[in-house]
């Protein structure tokens, strides 16, 4: 396997950046360019020079030998000052050193995978920790990264492997004087695997939206303060105002944080029929947005019916409390009146959705669970059909395990790699 190389910090001048090697060069063209390694994952303090001597910085410089590195390989790590040009001349030597090359993108995060230092899982959840902007997001990927998922995942593996194992045996020995009846056994493992599938799967919708981000659709006729209400959440003039009915025509979108929680506010068009092809368009898209988004905010004017069935989820507010001077779930957005309210309330019930979440963040993990779980519960069918079924209740049971195996990457992962490690940068 090539040794290969990469800045592993972000690219611009920093304080600090790190360059990191690894591969089974690592060690020996290292200690060319810095002397003596520090002993296995220790740290020393190291001059850097090129191949002819010259001196180029001073570095700390970290070892780690294979398998106890992130790679599984043996693994250096240049941490020089943080300049454009220290840092294109590293890249450079490394680049003019024969049997190294650069890493190409998440190539060492692919090794960790193909090392067994990762699951499948695992590396998305790294992708998720990357891409993490708030305090839920970094929360449920480290989730994922621990690795929680695939030991759950291992325990299903083994029950359903369990659980084939000893109708197989049945039939294998059905003229022995042994015992057959297995069923109670096999009965009592696939219930418990079930019912842990099927919480999975039930949460996989909340936990995707925490890393995707939940949706607020704030809806309305047209003139109730919808768009002066998004700026003042967002706390910027993100949407156009107007006293003119009909000005916003398309969903205006604006991400932010909300108790932790990623959230992405959804501006309509004002709801009303129109000769406008314009409008009537802006009107259709706001109705499928509102009715996909998580939560919405239905602003009315006083004494008004919402233009839609009301759910449990939304929020109805009556507009121009700054005119009525009326106390919450009357709000403003000119003056703010109703906003702290507003914010709680969207917080708890955002809060109460996210808390169903579980440890599958992916719609890959959901359809894979969901696989497992077809075949399972054809399987716990055939057990009341007696032991001739057994060897296809079996065959169905190796399905649902295969579908398991499929979702930490044991089998069948080459065609996701490309797509996962393509949102991976360089250094990692």
């Amino acid at each position: 396997m090539d040794t290969i190389f990469a800045q592993a910090t972000a690219m611009g001048r920093a304080g600090v950046s790190i360059v990191r090697v690894s591969g089974p060069l690592a060690h020996p063209v290292c200690e060319k360019l810095v002397g003596s390694l520090p002993a296995p994952r220790g740290s020393a303090l190291r001059m850097v020079k090129d191949l002819s001597g010259e001196f180029i910085d001073q570095a700390l410089i970290l070892r780690f030998d294979g398998p106890d590195s992130f790679t599984g390989e043996d693994v250096v790590e240049l941490h020089v000052h943080g300049s454009i040009a220290i840092i294109r001349r590293v890249l450079d030597l490394l680049g003019q050193c024969e049997g190294l090359r650069l890493a190409e993108a998440g190539e060492f995060t692919r090794r960790a995978l193909e090392n067994g230092r990762l699951d499948l899982v695992q590396v998305e959840g790294l992708a998720d920790l990357i891409e993490a902007e708030t305090e839920a997001q970094r929360k449920q990927a480290l989730r994922v990264l621990s690795g929680e998922l695939g030991s759950k995942v291992e325990e299903w593996r083994r029950a359903l492997i369990r659980s084939a194992a000893l109708l197989e045996a049945t039939i294998d020995f059905a003229d022995e004087d042994v015992p057959v009846d297995v069923s109670d056994e096999v009965r009592e493992l696939l219930s418990k695997v079930q019912s842990e599938l099927v919480r999975e799967i039930e949460g996989t919708l909340a936990a995707e939206r925490i890393r995707t981000g939940f949706e607020i659709a704030i809806v309305g006729a047209p003139n109730v303060g919808k768009s002066t209400l998004l700026n003042r959440l967002a706390g910027r003039d993100a949407a156009i105002t107007s006293s003119i009915a009909g000005t916003t025509r398309d969903v205006i979108e604006v991400r932010m944080d909300l108790g932790g929680l990623p959230v992405t506010l959804l501006d309509t068009a004002g709801i009303r029929d129109s000769d406008d092809e314009i409008e009537a368009l802006g009107v259709k898209r706001a109705l499928i947005r509102a009715e996909q988004a998580d939560v919405r905010v239905i602003i009315l004017d006083r004494g008004r019916d919402a233009p839609f069935e009301v759910r449990s989820s939304d929020v109805v507010l009556e507009s121009k409390a700054d005119i009525s001077g009326r106390d919450y779930p009357a709000i403003s957005g000119s003056t703010g009146a109703g906003v702290d309210q507003l914010l709680d309330e969207l917080g708890g019930k955002l809060s109460r959705l996210a808390s169903s979440a579980g440890l599958a963040t992916h719609a890959r993990h959901a359809l894979a669970m969901q696989k497992a779980l077809g075949g399972l519960k054809v399987a716990f069918g055939l057990l009341d059909d007696g032991p001739d079924h057994y060897d296809i209740a079996a065959a169905e049971l190796r399905l649902g395990t295969h579908a398991l195996e499929a979702l930490v990457g044991r089998i069948d992962a080459e065609n996701l790699l490309d797509e996962i490690f393509a949102s991976f940068c360089l250094g990692k």
